[in-house]
């Protein structure tokens, strides 16, 4: 588990606290598929570990955990402090189901743009290294692409990989000794 956005330092030691001792709130939420809310940390017996800490050293007193869903599968946990006991009543819960399904659906798009841009910088490298076999070698582009991909397979390398050093430094830099 990961904090990848917080509103402040003593979330981000909340959260982190959670990973070291793997127990909190939202360790609950992932492992059981659910929204967690706690109205008194002091109290709280369900992570006996977490809670006291979080209460007295950090100030918390209750929160609110929001598993973040899309299309079926879970990207994590939105997690709420408040500084107040029961800061977080049944309208709060309705208003973090909504924001959090908004926060994952945004999740989800910037993921699908990471892996597209991944992707295109693949398809790229990749026609570099398959330009270089076709003008050393006379070879087809399907052919060069064959090369590169038994050349990753043999090898057990990541087609990336290889394309990247075909590209940077030639076919040559690949020869271990077993072509």
């Amino acid at each position: 588990m990961t904090t990848e956005a917080s509103t402040g330092e003593r979330v981000e030691q909340a959260d982190a606290l959670q990973v070291e001792l793997q127990d909190g709130p939202c360790v609950q939420s992932i492992h059981q598929s659910e929204t967690v809310r706690s109205v008194d940390l002091r109290e709280e017996g369900r992570w006996p570990r977490w809670s006291p800490v979080v209460a007295e050293r950090l100030g918390f007193r209750s929160m609110l955990c929001v598993q973040l869903f899309t299309t079926g599968d879970a990207f994590g946990c939105m997690n709420m402090y408040s500084d107040t006991v029961a800061g977080f009543d049944e309208d709060d819960l309705h208003a973090g189901l909504a924001l959090a399904a908004h926060v994952a659906v945004a999740l989800r798009g910037a993921d699908l743009v990471d892996n597209l841009e991944s992707a295109l910088a693949s398809r790229d490298v990749i026609g570099q290294a398959k330009g270089r076999l076709v003008e050393r070698f006379g070879l087809s582009s399907e052919q060069a692409f064959d090369v590169l991909v038994r050349y990753s397979q043999d090898r057990n390398v990541k087609l990336r990989e290889v394309a990247e050093q075909v590209a940077r430094e030639g076919f040559g830099a690949l020869d271990d000794g077993r072509s």
